[in-house]
């Protein structure tokens, strides 16, 4: 039996591990976390029979508590209650999967306390890779992939070594509006940039990802998960989304991870490594497959990957400004405070207005997250 606790179990990746979690047996539920969605997260408390529950907001968890007061669960709030979730002692894997840079401590306090970590929160490495590898290294515990494009590169370097990496090519689908001009994306309505090709993601992750900011997000994390500069990794359009990712190595050679969109197979692979266990749904059939094909990425009239380049290369707290600009200006978008097109514009302020701190403590990263926060609440389209 493995025990697993899961911060951020009632959004899209969080779900779906639970659904890995019905399809094997053995594995137990022994904590999860959320922000707010009490209504299924009492679902899943009554389905997992978790000893410990995290509601982040406090109001909503003193909701919570009444609700599940007949079950012999313990339910904690806060930034306390998450680290609780993360350090649980009976958790053997903390799979973090939680939006936001509030997933940085917990993780933090998860290595100090010995736990392999499934990551799927980004801002972790994206704002503190600097101090999470290093830590997990450390502590000798695991940081395994769950998104599925590092999830491919990771299998693709099972066995090998990091230093023979020549270039990692990080796929991408494009998202909804490859091929678009800066004319037709100014029209762009947030119905329209929530309609992602392949995948079924959160809106977040989704307006990410027809930005191309998700990916270059990915870019960063990638930087500090596979130990690469960013010269050696190259974002390749596969609008098709059937190869996850690829290494090329020193002798040429490339190895790829290819299969269907489904977040569950990442997840599985990352909670299991390194042993494989059947997964069931649909298999790749290259017989109806009609083509796989590639393209550069435009980043002019997507510029946020061009972005994610620069804040990468500069580090210190200039990903943590990318980062936390973006966050607020997605936020400003889907409540229709700006066009689409203002989300990069808002970022690239925020970035320009910065003044770098190298090799942040987290206290820096912190305030430098509220410090893009601000700028891009006040960010005015032109």
């Amino acid at each position: 039996m493995k025990n697993i606790s899961i911060l951020g179990s009632t959004g899209s990746i969080g779900t779906q591990t639970l659904q890995v979690v019905r399809d094997n047996d053995d594995l137990r539920v022994t904590a999860l976390a959320a922000g707010s969605n009490i209504e299924k997260l009492q679902e899943q408390i009554e389905e997992f029979h978790p000893s410990l529950v995290c509601v982040y907001d406090e109001k909503k968890a003193n909701e919570l508590k009444l609700k599940v007061a007949h079950l012999p669960v313990k339910v904690v709030a806060g930034m306390d209650g998450l680290i609780a979730c993360a350090t649980q002692q009976e958790a053997e894997i903390v799979l973090g999967a939680i939006v936001g840079m509030i997933g940085i401590v917990p993780t933090i306090e998860a290595i100090k306390a010995g736990k392999d970590i499934a990551l799927a929160n980004k801002e972790t490495l994206v704002c503190a890779g600097h101090i999470i590898m290093p830590l997990a290294k450390e502590y000798g515990v695991q940081i395994l992939p769950v998104d599925s494009e590092h999830s491919a590169i990771f299998q693709a370097l099972h066995g090998e070594s990091k230093r023979e990496i020549r270039k990692i090519l990080l796929t991408a689908s494009g998202g909804p509006f490859r091929g678009k001009t800066r004319e037709e994306l100014a029209n762009v309505q947030v119905e329209d940039a929530l309609k992602h090709p392949n995948w079924a993601m959160g809106r977040k992750i989704t307006i990410d990802s027809s930005t191309m900011v998700n990916k270059g997000l990915e870019v960063m994390e990638a930087k500090w998960l596979f130990d690469a500069t960013f010269d050696q990794i190259q974002v390749v359009i596969q609008p098709q989304s059937i190869i996850h990712s690829m290494v090329e190595f020193l002798d040429g050679a490339v190895l790829a991870q290819l299969g269907v969109p489904d977040m569950r197979l990442p997840i599985q692979y990352a909670i299991y490594y390194p042993e494989r266990r059947n997964l069931p749904g649909d298999r790749l059939d290259f017989w109806k497959l009609s083509g796989i094909t590639f393209e550069q990425p435009d980043m002019v009239n997507f510029p946020g990957l061009a972005l994610a380049y620069e804040a990468g290369r500069c580090g210190g707290t200039m990903p943590t400004v990318f980062n936390a600009a973006n966050e607020v200006a997605v936020a400003r978008f889907l409540n229709r405070e700006i066009g689409y097109l203002d989300i990069t514009e808002c970022i690239k302020e925020a970035m320009k207005a910065h003044k770098n701190v190298a090799d942040p403590t987290v206290a820096q990263i912190l305030e430098a997250e509220k410090e893009a926060e601000e700028i891009a609440r006040g960010f005015r389209a032109v």
